[in-house]
């Protein structure tokens, strides 16, 4: 194992994972159904106050739903971009031709990532003289390719060689190699990966607002810049009950895709 391949792994969270037992029936239904009471007070609460105009522009139905939307659209649309670029990207760091670079390209994206999220929706907006959902998607792209990224490269190296070997000389090529068992074996960690990268993009899409991209982020300034702590615990708390659900269903899906035995 490089070096490398050692200090990416030290680098990840819980990369090794314990055994994973799929969950019951109860199990599935537990999250939606907090979420649905969280959803059925904050509507009471709502409800139960006297709102102002402004209030009642901000928190209408067809408010909410369109913020909602655009919100799930920014999310859906740049993590499925992050996964097409940093699982391919991966695996290409995992192999022995790009051991050259590997150190450094991993050491500009970490860097990359440590600059506030804000600063690169503006960086953008200013570069490239564009604003809204492209600018919005393009900075939680290179926000949330980190995890997805590194959580491949691990997975990918935590294999064992030794099945790797076995593979071979069963006479399976390079490519079937990597497609029959270095990625199936890598699927629960790259999940992880995934998974995170889904949160992330659903909390930074909030700052989306501030480059004309809408989402949820466009209720809690709404309730910000007026000064309505009713309308910014709205926002807040609806971008919180998305970022759960998100992360349920990405559960879900990783329970599923998992390889049996895993």
């Amino acid at each position: 194992m490089s070096d490398t391949g050692a200090g990416v792994r030290t680098g990840i969270v819980a990369a090794a994972e314990p055994p994973h037992h799929r969950r019951t029936l109860a199990g599935y239904l537990l999250m939606p159904a907090l979420l649905a009471l969280v959803c059925l007070a904050l509507y009471l609460y709502v409800s139960s106050q006297e709102l102002d105009s402004i209030e009642a522009r901000s928190l209408n139905a067809a408010s909410l739903t369109k913020a909602t939307w655009e919100h799930v659209q920014l999310t859906a649309v740049s993590t499925l971009l992050t996964l097409i670029i940093a699982i391919p990207l991966g695996v290409l760091l995992t192999r022995p031709f790009t051991r050259r670079i590997r150190p450094y390209l991993l050491t500009v994206l970490t860097i990359g990532q440590a600059v506030p999220t804000i600063a690169v929706l503006v960086l953008l907006a200013v570069a490239f003289l564009f604003l809204g959902f492209q600018a919005a998607v393009v900075g939680l792209v290179l926000y949330a390719i980190i995890p997805v990224l590194l959580n491949t490269m691990v997975g990918l190296e935590q294999v064992d060689e030794s099945v790797l070997e076995a593979g071979r000389g069963m006479g399976i090529s390079k490519f079937g190699v990597l497609t029959r068992l270095e990625l199936p074996l890598s699927v629960p960690i790259i999940l992880a990966g995934v998974r995170t990268a889904l949160v992330i993009n659903v909390g930074t899409a909030t700052l989306t607002t501030y480059i004309n991209a809408g989402g949820l982020g466009d209720i809690i300034v709404a309730g910000l810049s007026t000064n309505r702590v009713l309308v910014q615990i709205v926002g807040a708390a609806l971008t919180a009950v998305l970022a759960l659900l998100i992360d349920y269903l990405a559960g879900i899906a990783e329970d599923f895709l998992r390889p049996k035995g895993l």
